[in-house]
């Protein structure tokens, strides 16, 4: 069975070479057929020479270049887009994931009929307070779309290819792989990988990514859940606004129709009005949103739901006895009155 190995690559000039040459050490033992996809992310400083270079020394190493800088979950897809091995590995192109932990991840996942098997980097080789909000991240991550996985940011992944067919890349959703596949009943598990210092160049991750995958958590939660019906979502928050929002109402008309009172002066009456406009926005927001999930399901051809990974009916229906009758030559004649 063939390996497809998918490493996206933005300003890592330096690095191409080793991670190559580390790559094919560890898979040309491994004895199976791989090719090594190395996605060029729009690089500046040489990277594409390098991808290039490494292509006339390395016949399994083939390069995708894109046009410009689109961010490493857009590589990804790319990558995976570019390979059709059953096999495929997601890996870093800064040499801090080891190649040599893809032989025996691919075993495991074979060995225990995995899906998808992720990096977990127990012993993170960076800087205490990145790994500190990244802590942090992964604990919301977790509690937000009920994972139990440690570690999202490890690029280490070893895929089965139709469970890469459940999902498209984009953002920075390549984080959440995960958890989008396990929403469609992929069996994912995590183990535990060497995670080494980075030898060239620098990281190009910030304090500023955590915020955003934070944000992006959101938007996962929303795609999980309420995709299908937006008006659940943002028509219950609504209406919370609004029935409140009409009981002032009508309290304030009461005291002004019935009692005769002054009601213009009330900050009550501004409490009300606010609620209640937010409630009709909130509403007429979430009618907006089924409207958009119609023209995704309906116009774009995409269907509500995923159906159960081929192989793994398959599996059920081979452990299923076969359906004999109860006598060799067919069915028992009934019995006679």
């Amino acid at each position: 069975m063939s390996i497809g190995v998918v490493v996206p690559m933005y300003n890592e000039k330096d690095n191409v070479r080793p991670l190559v040459e580390a790559v094919d050490q560890a898979l040309s033992r491994f004895g199976r057929p791989y090719e090594l996809l190395l996605v060029d992310d729009g690089s500046t400083d040489g990277t594409t020479e390098a991808i290039i270079d490494a292509e006339a020394s390395f016949p399994s190493v083939r390069g995708v270049f894109l046009a410009r800088n689109y961010g490493q979950a857009t590589a990804l897809q790319a990558g995976f887009d570019a390979t059709s091995a059953p096999i495929v590995v997601s890996l870093d192109g800064d040499l801090q994931n080891d190649p040599s932990d893809i032989p025996w991840m691919i075993e495991t996942l074979e060995n225990e009929d995995l899906d998808v098997l992720c990096g977990w980097r127990r012993n993170r080789q960076d800087a205490p307070v990145r790994k500190a909000f990244s802590w942090l991240a992964n604990r919301i991550i977790c509690r937000l779309t009920d994972s139990d996985l440690h570690d999202f940011g490890c690029t280490l992944k070893v895929y089965r290819r139709d469970s890469l067919a459940l999902t498209r890349l984009y953002g920075e959703l390549h984080r959440f792989m995960p958890a989008l596949l396990g929403e469609v009943g992929a069996n994912i598990k995590e183990v535990v990988v060497t995670h080494n210092p980075r030898r060239h160049g620098r990281s190009k991750y910030g304090l500023d990514r955590t915020f955003r995958v934070i944000l992006d958590v959101f938007l996962i939660v929303f795609l999980r859940k309420y995709l299908q019906r937006a008006l659940h979502l943002f028509g219950g928050v609504g209406l919370m606004c609004l029935i409140p929002g009409a009981l002032i109402w009508t309290y304030l008309g009461f005291l002004k129709i019935v009692l005769g009172e002054d009601i213009g002066h009330r900050p009550l009456l501004m409490v009300g009005t606010l609620l209640i406009l937010s409630g009709i926005i909130l509403i007429g927001q979430g009618l907006l949103g089924e409207l958009v999930g119609r023209l995704v399901y309906e116009a774009g051809g995409r269907a509500q739901y995923h159906l159960k990974l081929s192989r793994k009916v398959g599996k059920l229906r081979s452990r299923r006895p076969p359906q004999g009758n109860a006598a060799e030559g067919g069915a028992s004649p009934p019995a006679e009155r």
